[in-house]
Order: C-alpha cells, then sequence, then structure tokens
C-alpha cells in the first residue's frame, strides 16, 4: 500500500518488498531482482506512471509468492505451473485474469529478451473471453442536471468543482492528466490546453466557451489560496502547493453527484470521460478528431463509442418508433 507522503518510486519498492518477503513462501533473491529490473525497463522504455508499475509489482509478486509456496521459482517456472496459478483466479473477474496474464507474458518476453530464459512458458496460454463490455457513462440531461447544481455552489469550493468538472466533461481529461495538469498548460486566449498523457504523449484539446470561463473564474481563488508565494506549478493545487489528491476528486465528485440527485456510484472522473466521448459521436463528430482528443494511441479503442452510440439509438427507435411498438393484440404494427 502507497504511504501518505511517499514518492511514487518508493511507493513501487515498498510494493515489490512488501509482495516478495517474508513469510514461509519467501520469492527468490533472483527472482525478485528481475522483477524489479523489468519495472525499470517500463519506466525507462515505457515511461510507465508509477500506477502502472505498481500494478505490474503487485501482479508479477502475486504470482510469484505462489509458486514459491509450491516450492517453484517464477524465473523457471514453466507453462503447467503459471496454468496451475491461473487455475486459483478462476473466480476472479475474467478482465483480472487478463490482466494477471498480460502481466506475466510481458514479464517472459522480458527475461527472453534479456537472455535470462530460452523460452516463453506463457505464450500458448490462452487469455479467458472478455466479451464486450460498454463504458458507463451519463445522458445529455444528467449532465446538465450535474452542470445546473454547480452553479449554485459558491466561493472557492463551487469555483474549483466547476472548473474540474468543465474540463473532465469538456475535454475528456483522464483523472491522472486532471490532478497533474500544469497551470502552464493553459492557453486560454487561444482555446485550447496542452496534456501529457500516458507515455508522456502530449496532445491539444480544444476548450468550448463554457469551459473557459469556468477556467478563468477560477483562477483568482487559486492566486488567493496560494497567497504571494505562489510557487505551485499546478492549476488545482491543494493548501500545500502540491497537486489536489485523485482520492480528494472523486470525493468531492461524489458529494456533488448527491447535491445533483444523481447516484454516486455512477459518477467518476472517468464517466465524465466517457460521456464527452459518446456525446460527441452521437452528435456528429468524426473518430478520428475523438481519438486524438482522447489520446487513444490505437483508434480501436475509440471505436467503443461508436457501439455506444449506436446501441442508445437502437433503443430509442424501439423504445419511441410506432412501428417498433407492439399493438394491443401483441402483434407489431403495420
Amino acid at each position: 500500500m502507497k504511504k501518505r507522503g511517499m514518492k511514487p518510486a518508493a511507493a513501487v519498492a515498498t510494493s515489490i518488498a512488501a509482495r516478495l518477503e517474508g513469510g514461509s513462501s519467501s520469492v527468490s533473491w533472483r527472482a525478485t531482482t528481475l522483477i524489479e529490473s523489468f519495472l525499470d525497463m517500463l519506466l525507462a522504455e515505457r515511461n510507465a506512471a508509477a500506477n502502472t508499475r505498481l500494478a505490474y509489482a503487485r501482479d508479477l509478486g502475486e504470482a510469484a509468492r505462489f509458486l514459491a509456496g509450491k516450492k517453484r521459482d517464477l524465473i523457471e517456472a514453466n507453462d503447467a505451473d503459471l496454468r496451475l496459478y491461473l487455475d486459483t483466479l478462476a473466480k476472479t473477474a475474467p478482465r483480472t485474469q487478463a490482466r494477471r496474464l498480460s502481466a506475466l507474458r510481458q514479464f517472459f518476453r522480458f527475461l527472453c529478451s534479456e537472455h535470462h530464459r530460452a523460452d516463453d512458458p506463457s505464450r500458448g496460454i490462452d487469455a479467458p473471453k472478455l466479451g464486450r463490455t460498454l463504458p458507463k457513462y451519463l445522458s445529455e440531461d444528467e449532465v446538465n442536471r450535474l452542470i445546473k447544481t454547480l452553479v449554485h455552489l459558491q466561493g472557492f469550493e463551487g469555483a474549483r468543482m466547476r472548473a474540474m468538472l468543465e474540463l473532465l466533461y469538456g475535454s475528456g481529461l483522464r483523472v491522472s492528466e486532471l490532478v497533474n495538469l500544469p497551470l502552464a498548460a493553459l492557453q486560454l486566449e487561444r482555446g485550447f490546453v496542452q496534456v501529457k498523457g500516458k507515455g508522456g504523449k502530449e496532445r491539444i484539446v480544444p476548450l468550448g466557451d463554457p469551459t473557459i470561463k469556468a477556467l478563468r473564474a477560477w483562477l483568482p481563488h487559486r492566486k488567493e489560496l496560494l497567497g504571494d508565494k505562489d510557487t505551485s506549478a499546478f492549476l488545482f493545487p491543494s493548501r500545500g502547493g502540491k497537486p489536489i489528491t485523485r482520492q480528494r476528486l472523486f470525493q468531492m465528485i461524489k458529494e456533488i453527484a448527491l447535491k445533483a440527485d444523481l447516484d454516486p456510484a455512477r459518477l467518476s472522473p472517468h464517466v465524465l470521460r466517457h460521456a464527452f466521448a459518446t456525446h460527441l459521436i452521437e452528435h456528429g463528430a468524426d473518430l478520428r478528431s475523438v481519438q486524438t482528443m482522447l489520446g487513444h494511441a490505437d483508434i480501436a479503442t475509440t471505436q467503443i463509442y461508436t457501439h455506444v452510440a449506436s446501441e442508445r439509438l437502437a433503443h430509442t427507435v424501439t423504445a419511441h418508433h410506432p412501428l417498433a411498438k407492439p399493438s394491443r393484440n401483441g402483434r407489431r404494427k403495420g
């Protein structure tokens, strides 16, 4: 678990130590060292975020501990060992199983590329079938209700909440992009924000008039929060100048959901990002433009929003078209 105030690199190291050391199922020094080397590679070659490396540390650590309990070393594991471990995940969600297998595959590819192994035991293992899960999102009416609720919030808290929600819904930012957004990234006069996304890739995202207005209203409150000694680089700093935490942002969004009479379980920063993309496509935006604004490396990731829009349109036809409604005798009209 990440300790309060701990830097990301230290949190990753702590996670490795917690998962690989102690107990009767202690992992070999060699396995521990190679997992650490793999995580270093993720940072050096892929610029992987700290949260990504923590996830890999967790997944590989659990696999290594399980095999150590069976008197097997992860580095020397064969496909039967990996299948035995994956069988223990049978009751978990298919996506969790797929993520654990993906971590193992990438780790063994790394071992092969660095000549620590000649073969990849994960190569012949099939990933679980995931099916298609459509993203959760809000309707336009629900978003309008949320924004109308924000109008009634006054002062510092109200200005900050309006600015953050306008950026999430109006620009489709990820939560990590929002909380770490530098003040210098704003180009309000030119109507865009420069965002550094996954893998350090930068993109330009246009800002609509409501978002620009909300940001202009927030900036005086930000200055008042930090005072004359403004040394914070972040657009949404805490009182100490550090970026507002993801946890605090989630908490604030749940609170505003209650005020807007929306189910807090349905509202999150990512749901607003999904709403941004879905509503753009519903109103005729082309897929490539949405891909660019979301910062998706692969357009296939963006295409999921066309399925959302299509299913919603199909539901609208079924619910409201006169020929789609059954008559009183149970038959369709026409």
